[in-house]
């Protein structure tokens, strides 16, 4: 006799000649840990937030449940995580983990320098991609370390040391010099030209120690998203194209995206807060 089967005649025995559950199982030579309620079906109050769930998940394949669920508390949804997680797990919303290895992170000896205010610290970097044909793409990202906001996500097929003054001073005659530019020690960046930049605007330059990316932490963080949520995703066949995509993720990184370190708010409404609050 099959469980289903098994557990039909116990109902039955308990209904009709009022036995006990331990002794209609006796009677049947079955076990009492057969006996379970089938499993509740889907909940009708949770199918507008599985739609939405759906939507999200379609728009941003990269994220998990719990930057899901900021999203949907942004929208108004009184909702707590757990059931974030397995109406996620239901509708089978995972996200493949990343299965790179990964380098044992050294212990740097040098003196870290913590951003403590925005536009303090600007931290820069290069990342490299390419379009259909082959072609090189290099980008030029530069991070606020303390708002965490993306300032710069230029994308050209090449960045020399005079491409990143020039976006230094555009960047600086909207927001500011920085106090400190933190950077790794590639020639674009051990050069005269940013060297003297930071001279007349009276900003240091915090190089990290040779071969240890880990110094320079927030931008290689926000490189990481940066690949995972776009470039691993599109393929981008022409330059123009690239630097609009690029641009179009910037805003919405700053602006929509919710940032764990922020209390899952997004950078720019973050930055926005920091001046009402000195104001």
């Amino acid at each position: 006799m099959s469980p289903a089967k098994r557990r039909a005649a116990t109902g039955h025995l308990i209904t009709h000649f009022g036995v006990s559950q331990r002794r209609a199982c006796r009677v049947l030579g079955t076990s009492r840990s057969t006996q379970r309620r089938d499993a509740p079906g889907l909940r009708p109050v949770d199918e507008p937030v599985r739609v939405r769930l759906r939507d999200l998940a379609r728009a941003r394949p990269r994220f998990g449940y719990r930057r899901l669920c900021a999203l949907l508390r942004a929208e108004g949804h009184d909702i707590n995580h757990k059931r974030v997680a397995r109406l996620c797990r239901e509708e089978g919303l995972r996200v493949r983990g990343n299965t790179r290895k990964r380098r044992r992170a050294g212990t740097s000896t040098a003196q870290r320098l913590a951003a403590t205010a925005a536009n303090q610290v600007w931290a820069i970097d290069y990342q490299f991609d390419t379009t259909s044909d082959g072609r090189t793409l290099k980008l030029c990202n530069i991070v606020d370390e303390f708002t965490r906001e993306a300032l710069s996500v230029t994308v050209g097929r090449f960045c020399d040391a005079d491409a990143t003054v020039t976006l230094l001073d555009n960047l600086a005659r909207r927001r500011g010099a920085p106090v400190f530019v933190r950077c790794d020690n590639g020639p674009e960046l051990t050069s005269a030209a940013l060297r003297d930049w930071c001279r007349f605007n009276s900003a240091g330059i915090c190089f990290i120690d040779p071969g240890s990316p880990w110094q320079n932490g927030y931008v290689e963080s926000f490189n990481s998203r940066l690949r995972d949520e776009l470039l691993s995703v599109e393929i981008l066949d022409t330059l123009i194209q690239a630097q609009i995509l690029a641009e179009d993720w910037r805003n919405d990184y700053n602006w929509n995206r919710p940032h764990s370190a922020l209390g899952n708010q997004p950078p720019a409404k973050y930055a926005a807060t920091l001046k009402t609050s000195q104001n």
